[in-house]
């Protein structure tokens, strides 16, 4: 079997599912359910890891999303059962922009931390169901503990405010994933010091890139457009909170095959510093 990585459908899914070294990881938002949600209905075989509070993000100072220490992360693995040698699927609830940006951003970071085969699955929950495929309910399945994952990190996934200064200086593409309204600077997160955006960023709306109606990304051909003239250049992706910006990484990175670092601070960083330019527009 090839390399398991960007979309997975649910055929695949179905043929990997039971074996020792698929580990089937049911990322849940508060905002859809959270473990209740999971407990009504899930995937048959998957595990349960709630986004908020298991800590795939860190809050340092105002800065709500930043990517957690390495032991941190080291131990979550190891409690979800993940090895090395583990094949990955990530399962979003399949109901929003926002849920597939959780296991997007889940995705992100297990990339970060070296591990080599990850995706997510096409549709999610809500489309295995769809399709008639079997449903579990209760506590789910419960991995027996792994060793300290040995987190060896990656470059080139992740930018920090250094490197987006670099890039500005290159004029290499910035993406912001946020709406209008807070590209523009009429709204901002409550831990971002003012409203804007970084200089030049070109704006690319995550939720443009799923449909509500299905579940899914859009098709192939229309992710490609959406980038289409960002191909073949290293781009920097941001939103508020390092969140949402996850979708849009995925699919250039994840989809398409290029190269692409998220900014896991963004704006809510990038404003703590007075130095640092902020565009309305």
């Amino acid at each position: 079997m090839s390399r398991l990585s960007g979309l997975v459908s649910a055929e695949t899914l179905a043929s990997l599912a039971g074996r020792p070294d698929t580990v089937l990881l049911d990322i849940r938002l508060p905002a859809d359910g959270g473990r209740a949600g999971f407990e009504e209905a899930h995937i048959p075989g998957a595990v349960f890891s709630d986004y908020a509070a298991d800590g795939w993000r860190q809050r340092v100072g105002q800065v709500p999303g930043l990517l957690p220490e390495a032991d941190h992360l080291a131990r979550l693995f190891a409690s979800l059962g993940i090895t090395p040698e583990s094949r990955v699927i990530l399962i979003p609830l399949g109901a929003s922009a926002n849920d597939f940006a959780a296991a997007a951003r889940a995705c992100w970071t297990l990339r970060l931390a070296g591990h080599a085969e990850v995706g997510i699955l096409d549709g999610g929950t809500r489309g295995w169901i769809a399709e008639g495929r079997p449903v579990g309910s209760g506590p789910g399945t419960v991995p027996a503990p792994a060793n300290p994952y040995p987190i060896r990190w990656q470059a080139g996934l992740r930018a920090l405010a250094e490197d987006v200064i670099t890039a500005l200086e290159r004029g290499e593409p910035l993406v912001d994933a946020r709406n209008a309204s807070y590209f523009a600077g009429r709204e901002k997160a409550p831990e971002a010091r003012i409203g804007g955006h970084v200089p030049g960023a070109r704006p690319r709306d995550y939720t443009s890139l799923f449909d509500p109606a299905t579940g899914r990304l859009l098709p192939r051909a229309e992710l490609d457009a959406a980038f289409s003239e960002m191909r073949g250049q290293p781009v920097i992706h941001y939103c508020n909170t390092g969140h949402t910006a996850a979708l849009n990484w995925f699919v250039l990175s994840e989809i398409l095959g290029e190269p692409a670092r998220l900014y896991d601070g963004s704006m809510t960083d990038w404003t703590q510093d007075p130095g640092r330019p902020v565009a309305t527009a």
